[in-house]
Parts: C-alpha cells; sequence; structure tokens
C-alpha cells in the first residue's frame, strides 16, 4: 500500500504532488528510465503539450507492461527544457494522473539528450 506522507510541520506541496509516499508491503517496484516524447511510430511531436500527453502515455504503457497503473506511481522526477513550459508539462501531468498525488522532483535542464525533446519524466512505483 502507497500513503502520502505530507507532514503538517513543513509547508504544503507547491503544486498536485506529495513531499513523500510511503510504501508498505510493496511486492513490485519499477523504476522507469527517462521517459521521451517518442510515440511507438517513432515520431516526436513538435509542441511541448503534446510530447508532454505522449511521455505520460507511453509511462501508462510501460506501467501496463508490468501490470501496474498510474495509481502505483510513489516518485516522478520531470526534465523539462523551458521554464515557460511547466504550465503545460504539468496540466499533462495532473490529466494522466486523475487525482494521485506521488512525490515529484521538476528541474529546468538546458538541453535533454535529443534537441526535439523538450520533455523527460523518470517514475518509481510500488505495487
Amino acid at each position: 500500500m502507497n500513503t502520502t506522507v505530507d507532514p503538517p510541520a513543513i509547508a504544503a506541496p507547491a503544486a498536485n504532488y506529495a513531499h513523500a509516499v510511503l510504501s508498505t508491503d510493496a511486492r513490485r517496484l519499477l523504476h522507469s528510465a527517462g521517459v521521451v516524447p517518442v510515440r511507438p511510430d517513432g515520431t516526436v511531436p513538435d509542441g511541448v503539450a503534446e510530447q508532454a500527453t505522449v511521455v505520460w502515455q507511453n509511462i501508462a504503457a510501460i506501467l501496463a507492461e508490468a501490470a501496474m497503473d498510474m495509481s502505483d506511481i510513489v516518485s516522478m522526477t520531470t526534465y523539462v527544457v523551458a521554464g515557460e513550459d511547466l504550465g503545460a508539462v504539468m496540466a499533462a501531468r495532473d490529466t494522466a494522473l486523475g487525482g494521485h498525488r506521488a512525490a515529484s522532483t521538476l528541474v529546468i535542464v538546458p538541453a535533454l539528450a535529443r534537441p526535439q525533446w523538450l520533455v523527460e519524466v523518470a517514475v518509481v512505483a510500488a505495487r
């Protein structure tokens, strides 16, 4: 079972995430690589909003293959190339996760491994 940990002794999370997630009795643990915005046919969308949507679709496919779903995500690290794109990236994340909250780290970076990639997300899931 995964339980969010948001102590009242510290400030509330700045967005829709938890400070930490405690996994008890987890029998399976999945660590993804950085998931990038490449569609199954090898194409990459031009805009960051669609790229973020593709990233989360790819994460959903990875989780499904492992007999998991978005509610099993306990931690995520998001890398974004442009700070002005945070709103679109966070909107795609929130849509994909529904009301689920996980521990989250968000980093603005100068570039990713391929110049056309604008966002990349790595997750840890436990079930």
